[in-house]
């Protein structure tokens, strides 16, 4: 099942299924109230329904096989928020060599010294917790900082936990997701690579408002199937920049959730990024954003998440 918060015409958020097919959303809370009487509390929002459960998947899967024509309105012309707007925890990992060797391949044209991977990225899985307050949406406009000229855009599966937990065992980490959506890590690399050399970070080269852009939905996981079988590709004013497969992850769901929940306890409504597939972002290229361009990402059984990025000074 696919589910997605968005914005009434009223201007307020709720949470939808989504019918591709169709071309529909239904509003679960409206359907709850058609079908039952009055609206059920676990579709308040994508926490609420994450905190309820299979219960509350289940009743969101009767609803949306009833599918009442009340609660149903098109999906296109619909503005879409981030699936979680406001998500309990956002880490962001570093599972794809390919990634590391095309960046570390331009920093050695840059720089003129050779880079290698440290070792410990192979004994383990690197991540940092990004900014949760900094998320966007679907065909929203990514305004980029007032410090940086160097746009860049991240390809990356993200996992939503849904049920939380410590010290996960690598067998049942899979069981503890909740569904799949796309995650676009928008850089300012300038200010990243600056900072980075202070060896702490990254900082401002990814804090920035509505640097995290999420969507344009979670995929249940059952829907999914494997996660490490997607198709992943990155597109700019529609030309193909780069993509790859979830397949080469080095550090698979099952390694980076036992990593990370070690010794640490998992939350319902955390989100983590796979961080970036190999070719997809800009900086392994050699490529940079540009004022108005329009950046497209793909995965298999998800859908397209889509942003223009707007340079400092611009907007209007």
């Amino acid at each position: 099942m696919k589910l997605a918060t968005f914005v009434r015409a009223d201007g307020t958020a709720a949470i939808a299924a989504v019918d591709t097919q169709r071309g529909q959303l239904l509003d679960l809370a409206v359907a709850s109230g058609t079908v039952h009487g009055k609206p059920a509390t676990q579709f308040r929002d994508m926490l609420a329904l994450i905190d309820a459960g299979d219960s509350g998947l289940q009743s969101a899967r009767a609803l949306a096989e009833a599918w009442p024509a009340a609660a149903a309105l098109p999906l296109a012309g619909t503005r879409l928020l981030a699936p979680l707007p406001e998500p309990r925890q956002v880490r962001d990992c570093m599972a794809f060599e390919l990634h590391l060797l095309n960046a570390n391949k331009q920093a050695e044209i840059r720089t003129g010294h050779k880079r290698r991977i440290a070792d410990i990225w192979y004994k383990q899985p690197i991540y940092y917790k990004a900014n949760r307050f900094s998320t966007n949406a679907h065909e929203a406009d990514i305004l980029w900082p007032s410090y940086s000229t160097h746009m860049d855009y991240e390809l990356e599966l993200a996992a939503v936990i849904g049920r939380g937990g410590r010290d996960i065992a690598p067998d049942a980490a899979l069981s503890h997701i909740f569904g799949y959506t796309i995650f676009n890590d928008f850089s300012a690399r300038d200010a990243q690579l600056a900072e980075m050399a202070a060896q702490l970070g990254p900082a401002k080269g990814k804090d920035f408002d509505g640097a995290n852009s999420f969507g344009p939905w979670i995929v249940t996981a059952d829907e999914i199937g494997d996660p490490h079988a997607l198709a992943m590709e990155a597109r700019v004013n529609g030309e193909r920049w780069g993509g790859g497969n979830s397949s080469t992850m080095h550090h698979k769901w099952p390694a980076l959730l036992q990593h990370i929940s070690a010794s640490e306890t998992l939350h319902p409504g955390e989100i983590i990024g796979s961080g970036t597939v190999g070719t997809g972002c800009g900086l392994e290229l050699g490529r940079k954003l540009e004022h108005g361009d329009v950046v497209e990402l793909e995965i298999e059984k998800i859908g397209i998440l889509r942003n223009r990025v707007i340079a400092a000074g611009m907007a209007g």
